[in-house]
């Protein structure tokens, strides 16, 4: 069987041109085929849009074998220092590339002036996911259960989901470097200084919604936050049925950051949501 994803889906891309610039960060296991839709909104809208494919990713499953969490991150930053002569830099991450997102915008908070945080993986669904990471230090996954199938992702629009490149299995001992990545994100939330938006799908069979509200919560410095949530879609929100809803908030959210003169920003630690508070 050939395990290897289609590579003309899962490579990364350049996408428009402006002063203003916006890194998107796919998720674990993804490729940037996850975030092409909003990159190309976004692009439409005047900005230039890099989406990196992150280390190991979006081939085949034994080139997860060698990448960490750190490679993960070192990735993300150089792609973000390569957007230095740009005017702004927006960064938007799906799931675990919004545990990045939130990583560069506390590490960098002059390089960064807008986040867009999609279904961030700050905490799975189910008791099972739950389990694992309070026993990950005994190392018990790895021994007993080396590789994690994967046959589908977590998208409700059937065409999409037909559409999709799917990595067919992972290395269970990179699910360590996801926990350590949502560790990381916690601890890094309250250095967020940038105004962010949060968008979580209330049908998300990955991460817990609520999950969603824990990190708009915890962006205390931040200047603004909108939190979302969406009543259609699953997981991978750019490429399902609610993403014209998603895109157009991003859109207009990033465009009122450029042009942030035009009226005020929210008071500091103010979150404006569209469903009621996170």
């Amino acid at each position: 069987m050939d395990t290897r994803m289609d590579a003309g889906k899962t490579a990364p891309f350049e996408l428009g041109e402006g002063e203003d610039a916006c890194l998107l960060l796919h998720g674990f296991t993804g490729s940037p085929w996850e975030v092409r839709p909003l990159g190309e909104a976004l692009a439409a809208r005047g900005l230039y849009v890099r989406a990196i494919r992150l280390p190991g990713h979006g081939s085949t499953p034994e080139e997860l074998l060698n990448v960490n969490h750190r490679d993960w991150t070192q990735a993300a930053a150089h792609a973000l220092f390569s957007l230095r002569h740009h005017r702004r830099t927006f960064v938007a991450g799906l799931s675990m590339g919004a545990l990045l997102s939130i990583q560069l915008a506390a590490n960098y908070p002059e390089r960064v002036q807008g986040l867009a945080l999609m279904a961030p993986a700050i905490h799975f669904t189910g008791l099972h996911m739950w389990l694992l990471k309070r026993l990950r230090r005994h190392g018990f996954l790895e021994r007993f259960k080396p590789w994690v199938l994967k046959e589908s992702t977590d998208l409700s629009d059937p065409a999409a989901r037909a559409e999709a490149p799917i990595l067919p299995a992972f290395p269970s001992a990179r699910l360590q470097d996801l926990w350590e990545l949502q560790d990381i994100a916690l601890e890094s939330l309250p250095r967020v200084r940038c105004p962010a938006l949060v968008a979580m799908s209330k049908q998300d069979h990955v991460v817990d919604p609520d999950g969603g509200r824990l990190v708009a919560r915890g962006l205390t410095a931040s200047p603004q936050v909108r939190f979302i949530s969406l009543p259609t879609g699953f997981h991978i929100m750019p490429r399902d049925v609610g993403a014209p809803l998603l895109l157009s908030e991003i859109g207009d959210f990033f465009d009122r950051l450029r042009a942030a003169d035009a009226g005020p920003e929210a008071p500091s630690g103010q979150a404006r949501c569209s469903s009621g508070k996170p």
